[in-house]
């Protein structure tokens, strides 16, 4: 069940707490997708993530962002990565040149709350992943500095909640870390078992 607690003082966060944060987050992003093959990245931006994450031997990634314009160029790419990652300009509602079942695990780091039709997102990715394939979403939750910073709409944990299981995920997990300032979540696609009960 989503978790929820109430906002901490934030008068002693600074504006670049999410910077500073970042490299952390993205270690653990990095522990939780290891024994992960085929990686899909979404919202990638520049594909900062998707690039150390194909840093791993053969793993393959796949970026996905709605903007391409921040895509690193492919001569920017070391030759060695350009073969294990890939930065696909497209809507994450349509996955089309992904095969079903084909994914090991899905990332999403602070995408969601930009998504339209989120739930739309999280059925196709439900879609692409195998069974078992682990969903991992980092995002600003509503009560937090990134509310102040930035003025845009952010899901509060019991909505991420609802949403990935309205989306037909199990084994969800919301909770908030980095001293309430961000969103955590885990949701695995059913296994066939799961979808039995």
């Amino acid at each position: 069940m989503a978790k929820t607690s109430v906002a901490p003082d934030e008068s002693d966060l600074s504006e670049d707490f999410y910077q500073r944060i970042e490299p952390l987050l993205y270690r653990r992003i990095a522990r939780e997708v290891r024994d992960a093959e085929r990686v899909l990245d979404l919202g990638c931006g520049g594909c900062e993530l998707a690039r150390r994450l194909a840093s791993a031997p053969g793993r393959k990634v796949i970026g996905v962002d709605v903007h391409g314009d921040s895509f690193p160029e492919r001569d920017a790419i070391e030759p060695g990565m350009r073969r294990r990652l890939r930065c696909i300009k497209a809507d994450a509602r349509r996955l089309e040149f992904v095969r079903s079942s084909s994914i090991d695990a899905a990332v999403s780091t602070w995408a969601l709350h930009e998504m339209e039709r989120a739930s739309e997102v999280l059925i196709e990715v439900r879609r692409v992943l195998r069974r078992g394939g682990k969903l991992v979403i980092v995002d600003f939750p509503h009560d937090s500095i990134a509310k102040r910073l930035w003025r845009e709409n952010y899901y509060r944990p019991e909505e991420v909640h609802g949403l990935l299981r309205g989306a037909g995920y199990t084994r969800i997990s919301v909770r908030l870390v980095q001293r309430n300032q961000v969103i955590w979540a885990r949701a695995f696609k059913p296994l066939p078992k799961e979808e039995e009960t």
